[in-house]
């Protein structure tokens, strides 16, 4: 008669380690660590363990960071051009665009009407529509004013777009001046936002948004 087998032991520890490299390998977005908690026992030292399986990809193809208020897998920085297969082609987004969703960046909650006051000239549909179609911006709630107009924020789509983790990570104002965002009037406040010169008839028509061919 033969002895049963005894149960291989496994260390908790490297099971944790590898359910979460799972979870966030699986995931279509960014994985909060609320998220990945709700699948290790309590008690868990979720930020340490994201922690150790970063150090671990640090060095490796594939980096893991914090993008968008949770943790995904990214190719290595260094490695990109070495990947590409096809030329990128980039439809840039035109002044009128780009200004709207600085505005929306740094002013959120904003209405339309005040997109219009901080930039002076009026917001046409189509510029919100092709940051809407990016997945950039979105409506969010209604200001409780009269008419109670539209409120637009960012997007988490906008946050892992640009490879920041928060808000807070919106750069600063002497950023946006050596990058040639801020216009020429240094007099006014980062809070009353203008950026460059206001946009020509030509430029106020839009086109399409950033893409990839």
């Amino acid at each position: 008669m033969s002895e049963p087998m005894t149960p291989v032991e496994t260390d908790p520890h490297a099971d944790q380690l590898r359910l979460v490299e799972a979870l966030i390998f699986a995931a279509p977005a960014p994985v909060a660590e609320a998220a990945i908690a709700e699948r290790l026992p309590a008690g868990s030292d979720v930020a340490g363990l994201v922690a150790e399986l970063a150090q671990h990809y640090s060095a490796r193809g594939v980096n893991l960071l914090h993008v968008a208020g949770g943790w995904t897998l990214r190719t290595a920085p260094d490695l990109a051009p070495r990947l590409k297969l096809e030329q990128t082609v980039t439809r840039k987004l035109s002044r009128a665009a780009i200004e709207t969703l600085a505005i929306v960046a740094y002013h959120q909650p904003v209405t339309r009407g005040e997109i219009e006051e901080i930039r002076g000239v009026v917001v046409s549909s189509g510029t919100l529509d092709v940051l809407m179609e990016a997945g950039w911006i979105m409506p969010k709630g209604r200001r409780e004013t009269p008419g109670r107009p539209v409120t637009w924020v960012t997007t988490q789509h906008f946050l892992a777009h640009f490879g920041l983790a928060d808000r807070k990570d919106l750069p600063g104002i002497e950023e946006l001046r050596a990058a040639g965002l801020l216009g020429p009037r240094p007099e006014l406040a980062l809070g009353e936002t203008a950026l460059s010169p206001e946009p020509t008839a030509a430029e106020e028509a839009e086109e399409p948004a950033e893409d990839e061919a």
